[in-house]
């Protein structure tokens, strides 16, 4: 006898589990939306583009080439030349060029093909960019975004390969963002393109490709991730992994290998280079009592001894139990090699020594 309320009975029994089976397929919530890095950046770009007339976008092959790495795809056939601009090849010229815009009033977004070409522009984004609202007793704002991939690539060598995080990092007035998922480069983007300060926003040419889930919330064309503030990925009791960018990934793969010898891992992503969120920081440590850190740029004078510092010098140094400890990219330039080039940046396997280092377990 039929007793699945709502069913016909009258259906054979093959059919009348397949009424069963599609009214609770109807019940499920909807699939999350998969979205690569690149298409979550293209959103926020889209986005702040048509809510505010001032803001465009320039730098080498974004209008009519869809970008470099087709991070702009679409917006010149949209927006047109006025808002989304190719320039020639001269870093220091176009720079100089958005930073002026930035203090007459517009907000443009600068591309640089690769942060290690922002160099030939560092004296714009230094000098001009990032001291100028200071220097002019708060009278000239400059409200501009650089952005482009930062840090290692694959196969491109040293002159291609550096992480721009800690050079940046020093300077105030700048405000530096540095993406690891598709929430946080749309809700960063967006965020940066809004601030009234210079901002620089470091992405991973690794991680253009790369799927993530994206909430319904961070669909929204209002969404906006607080530039300042790091996000617990993995909650853990016995050690802090901080991190940012690309090898935010690494530390979570680092955590779930590490929990099946149970060892469990708290994991943090930055999200912000500055201003460093080192509350949450100093939060995980009073908890965990052990912390790690990983990021891809050199050691010396690198974002972990920033954090290594701050802990230090803060009430959470009280709480640890073994001396922090740092992953980093190797200090040498990158070689070309590609078995070299793995051995100079932090792999997963590395992590999981450093962990267990500092647990005192190996």
């Amino acid at each position: 006898m039929c007793r699945e309320p709502g069913t016909n009975c009258l259906l054979s029994p093959q059919n009348q589990v397949s009424a069963i089976l599609r009214r609770e397929l109807h019940k499920s919530a909807p699939a999350a939306l998969q979205v690569t890095v690149r298409d979550a950046i293209n959103q926020a770009l889209d986005e702040e583009i048509e809510r505010d007339e001032r803001v465009f976008l320039l730098g080498e092959e974004v209008a009519q080439y869809d970008g470099a790495y087709k991070v702009s795809r679409g917006l010149w056939k949209k927006y047109g030349d006025k808002r989304i601009m190719d320039t020639p090849i001269s870093e220091m010229g176009f720079a100089g060029i958005a930073v002026g815009a930035a203090m007459a009033g517009l907000r443009p977004i600068c591309e640089f093909m690769t942060f290690n070409f922002s160099m030939q522009a560092i004296d714009q984004v230094i000098n001009s960019a990032a001291k100028t609202y200071y220097m002019s007793a708060g009278l000239v704002p400059v409200p501009i975004v650089f952005r482009g991939p930062n840090g290692a690539s694959a196969g491109v060598a040293a002159q291609h390969s550096q992480c721009f995080a800690a050079w940046y990092g020093h300077c105030p007035g700048l405000k530096v963002v540095s993406p690891w998922n598709a929430e946080d480069a749309k809700g960063l983007m967006k965020a940066a393109i809004r601030d009234d300060n210079p901002v620089v926003v470091l992405e991973n040419e690794l991680m253009y490709g790369v799927p993530f889930e994206l909430s319904e919330e961070a669909q929204s064309k209002d969404f906006v991730i607080p530039i300042g503030k790091a996000k617990i990925e993995r909650q853990g009791s016995q050690i802090t992994l901080v991190s940012h960018s690309r090898s935010v990934g690494h530390c979570i793969e680092a955590a779930s290998v590490l929990a099946k010898e149970g060892i469990d891992c708290e994991v943090i992503n930055l999200r912000t280079i500055r201003p460093m969120d080192i509350e949450t920081i100093e939060a995980s440590v009073v908890k965990t009592n052990h912390l790690v850190t990983v990021e891809g740029g050199w050691p010396q004078f690198g974002v972990g001894a920033e954090i290594c510092a701050k802990i230090m010098e803060g009430p959470a140094f009280n709480y640890l139990d073994s001396p922090v400890f740092r992953v980093t990219g190797a200090d040498v330039p990158m070689p070309y090699a590609k078995i070299l080039e793995d051995n100079c940046t932090p792999q997963v396997k590395d992590i999981i020594f450093a962990v267990k280092k500092t647990l005192n377990v190996i």
